[in-house]
């Protein structure tokens, strides 16, 4: 007796066509949106720069094929290099997240929206460029902020409810979902292609976290994202030769993403998309801190300071106990040998013991040389993360998101210096006030690592003020950025 299958083409799934319906029809008005992203922009190329100070990075960077020549290619800011989008935005991408230092979302999934400007600024340029070779108008930067924005909150808004994490797969999917979108856009993807493009990124097989974990931890953590956006900007390109999608990609029963990759689980949506998520996104400002740990690295720098009032250094501690979220102790309490900077800057009680014994924390404290000193194993041995479930509440909570980490002290005399609580870091939207002078300054001295001082000037005057910025054509924005 023969089963027939049931053969009809469904209609796309209704998150795919949320997803293209809000970026070929939303439009941004909310101010405060346009300005983050602004300072976005600012703060993610200012990282990627940084990163270009490591051969670690750089040796990845470039062509695939050395000497491969693509005259109306993307340029690569810091660097020399003209490439095909696809490449150019696995560079661009690579750069920004390298150090772990470009902006965050901490939800049901954790992220790093702004590694989608690999793909967008690869692919503004590449048209841009093109455009001016053919006698047409190049793109202006406000489209490249405008196309962050959607991203963001593609991103962002799939991750409040949904857990990859808890599944086993990472966060960049989620990048490689968001680029496609935006990208989609930007190369003049129609309705239906656009669907056909979100389709693919779910048909891809999706990256494994095992390279953020113990004890497999690993410096794929720091080019994953720029693998992800390039990939986005390669299936924006197939799309657009009018390659078919798979219009139930997500639910079809057995071979769908949810059967396979989800558990048999639905995505769940908290809020329609907006700007939500760029007027919400946390910056990284003052550590290369894994985001969870970057209240504990405040905390501990404050204890460093009293320390030296009690003429007390690290070898009188006798224990740390540090209060903190669920998410932390999933993600970074981590015991044992740290074998590589991506297992450090991934441990909450390496990023604590560094400023206590220096007072300082920097993407150079996760370096082999650091490292060596033996006070800092010594040290986290006598730490204890414990989870406050105010905490984890508060994280949660879509009023507050706060970070929160507390540290306690507790001398080999038996004096217990005063607990230092740290609920929101300097980068969280309830401290923008405080937290943006700290942004400016901090890209201003990452211009300074790689582009001499009268560049320096030539680019501040074209990025610092929005309204230039804006109306800035993509090509002669990057090129203010090329040495």
């Amino acid at each position: 007796m023969s089963s027939h299958i049931f053969n009809e083409r469904p209609q796309p799934d209704q998150v795919l066509v949320d997803i293209a319906d809000y970026v070929l029809n939303y439009e941004i008005k909310n101010e405060q949106a346009w300005q983050t992203a602004h300072y976005c922009l600012l703060d993610t190329l200012g990282c990627g720069f940084e990163a270009l100070t490591y051969p670690a990075c750089t040796k990845l960077l470039g062509p695939v094929i050395k000497g491969t020549l693509v005259p109306h290619g993307a340029k690569v800011p810091g660097t020399q290099f003209q490439l095909d989008p696809i490449q150019a935005a696995f560079n661009i991408g690579t750069m920004i997240r390298w150090l772990d230092f470009n902006d965050t979302w901490l939800a049901a999934e954790w992220g790093h929206p702004s590694d989608n400007l690999g793909g967008i600024l690869a692919t503004a340029d590449w048209l841009s460029r093109t455009n001016i070779a053919e006698g047409k108008a190049p793109l202006k930067m406000k489209q490249v902020l405008e196309a962050m924005i959607k991203a963001h909150e593609i991103q962002g808004v799939l991750a409040l409810e949904n857990s990859f994490n808890k599944v086993g797969l990472d966060h960049v999917l989620l990048v490689k979902l968001a680029s496609t979108a935006v990208v989609g856009k930007l190369i003049g993807l129609t309705r239906d292609e656009l669907i056909n493009a979100i389709s693919l990124v779910f048909v891809d097989g999706q990256s494994l976290r095992t390279y953020r974990h113990a004890p497999n931890t690993g410096s794929r953590k720091s080019w994953a994202a720029g693998d992800a956006t390039s990939r986005a900007v390669r299936l924006a390109l197939i799309a657009k030769t009018g390659e078919m999608g798979y219009p139930s990609v997500l639910t079809a029963r057995t071979w769908g993403f949810y059967d396979v990759s989800f558990k048999g689980n639905t995505f769940k949506f908290q809020r329609d998309y907006g700007s939500y998520v760029m007027e919400n996104v946390l910056f990284k400002i003052s550590f290369p801190a894994e985001f969870h740990s970057q209240t504990a690295v405040e905390a501990a720098m404050a204890l460093y300071g009293k320390l030296k009032e009690w003429n007390k250094t690290t070898d009188d501690i006798k224990k740390v106990t540090i209060r903190t979220h669920e998410a932390a102790i999933r993600i970074i309490d981590k015991k044992g040998p740290l074998y590589n900077p991506a297992d450090r800057d991934h441990c909450i009680q390496y990023m604590i013991a560094v400023p206590l014994i220096y007072g300082r924390l920097t993407a150079a404290d996760y370096e082999d040389r650091v490292a060596a000193d033996a006070r800092i194993d010594i040290l986290r041995d006598k730490m204890e993360c414990v989870e406050d479930i105010q905490f984890t509440k508060d994280y949660h909570d879509p009023e507050k998101r706060s970070i929160a980490n507390a540290l306690t002290v507790e001398l080999n005399d038996g004096t217990v210096l005063d607990e230092v609580v740290v609920e929101y870091p300097i980068g969280h939207k309830r401290r923008r006030e405080e937290g943006i002078p700290e942004l400016i300054k901090k890209y201003q001295i990452n211009l300074a690592r790689i582009f001499p001082e009268k560049q320096q000037k030539e680019i501040l005057e074209i990025s610092l003020d929005y309204n230039k910025l804006a109306g800035t054509p993509v090509y002669e924005f990057v090129d203010s950025m090329i040495i």
